[in-house]
């Protein structure tokens, strides 16, 4: 017998367990081959890793096991994300949900060091004959991602099986971006005390959750900006912003001004009541506010619009009207200006056929100097 492999006889044929020993876990790693050429391969390849650091005893944690542990953490605060901030109690409830309905049932069981990139590339092609879209396929995968970072982190795991997937791109995502005149039609078929928070959303593109927990004291007309520090998520909990670039001062334009003073004097609410509250103390149900708003816009005629697109119409006419892109970037609560420039900036037809008017007059100067110089 070779060194360090064990020939075994069963019912299914002759097998080759291998083994080498790990000094530094003082364990004995044990694999097992059909050929006796595999196995002293492995041996030769797994003494090398062990060198390297890169080869590591298997350990007896389930991915299960894995994800609470990690959920437990993100929850107090111990994990976090690769910021260095903490993650947003949004944040663990969707992944927490995640992993049990999409993860757990195909790999819940699995010991986290046995878990191969192939294991998670069969779950995104399971996931995808079930008819899950691109997104939520995406969104399982996130949890997964976090978990066997750590587990590398603390050398549970030698490899990290979430690298190099076959992920499909989410291109299905709807990006409306309101002209002015749509944007004015559809406050304008609003109900007066729905109006103000549709204006905010369009002029300030300030996101939901900002707007939700925005307070009057927050609110400065004679400064003429609106202080963003804080959101409340869909589970009703107060958090910081995403980023620190989150915090920040807003400016208040004329149109949105005249809303928010009606709006103040018709709820008679105070500088430490919510500004878009059911009351001054409960915030809006947004499902309930975004049901009201459909209902006003079908009934003119108009395509509805979200929250998160009147934040991407707002950061488009920032541009159209000549802000730069840090200035928009500053404004709308980016970290990257890269995230502005790529995602919350559009181009409408109407900006097309302005800069098609520019070229048309850059052609014609140029036309009418080479003339000048031809006569000269």
């Amino acid at each position: 017998m070779a060194a360090g492999i064990e020939t075994r006889h069963g019912p299914h044929g002759t097998r080759y367990r291998a083994s080498v020993w790990s000094g530094q876990h003082a364990k004995l790693i044990r694999k097992t081959f059909t050929s006796m050429a595999e196995a002293k391969r492995w041996r030769v390849d797994a003494a090398q890793a062990l060198q390297h650091g890169t080869l590591r005893p298997p350990s007896s944690q389930t991915v299960r096991e894995a994800a609470e542990e990690w959920l437990g953490g993100a929850r107090d605060g111990t994990i976090r994300n690769r910021s260095g901030r903490p993650f947003k109690p949004s944040t663990v409830r969707g992944y927490e949900r995640t992993l049990r309905l999409r993860v757990y049932p195909m790999l819940g069981h699995a010991r986290l060091s046995d878990v191969r990139r192939r294991d998670i590339q069969d779950l995104v092609e399971h996931l995808l004959r079930n008819g899950h879209t691109p997104s939520t396929v995406r969104n399982t995968i996130d949890p997964l991602r976090s978990i066997f970072r750590r587990a590398v982190r603390r050398e549970d795991v030698a490899v990290n099986p979430t690298h190099d997937l076959e992920v499909p791109a989410d291109r299905g995502r709807r990006e409306r971006v309101a002209t002015p005149a749509e944007a004015r039609a559809l406050l304008a078929a609003l109900p007066d005390e729905d109006r103000p928070f549709w204006a905010a959303a369009f002029y300030t593109g300030m996101r939901r959750g900002e707007l939700r927990q925005l307070r009057w004291s927050h609110v400065d007309f004679g400064a003429g900006v609106i202080v963003a520090d804080g959101t409340y998520d869909d589970g009703g909990e107060i958090v910081t912003t995403k980023t620190a670039a989150g915090t920040r001062e807003v400016p208040i334009l004329a149109a949105l001004a005249g809303e928010l003073l009606e709006h103040k004097l018709r709820t008679g609410r105070g500088d430490a009541d919510l500004v878009f509250g059911r009351t001054g103390s409960d915030p809006f149900v947004p499902s309930t506010l975004r049901r009201r708003a459909i209902d006003a816009w079908t009934a003119a005629g108009l395509e509805p619009i979200t929250p998160h697109e009147c934040r991407h119409t707002a950061a488009t006419e920032m541009r159209a009207a000549g802000l730069d892109f840090k200035m928009i970037q500053t404004i709308i609560g980016h970290s990257s200006v890269t995230t502005t420039f790529d995602r919350y900036t559009h181009v409408s037809r109407e900006h097309l056929r302005d800069a098609g008017e520019q070229l048309d007059a850059h052609y014609a100067a140029r036309e009418k100097l080479g003339k000048k110089v031809s006569g000269a």
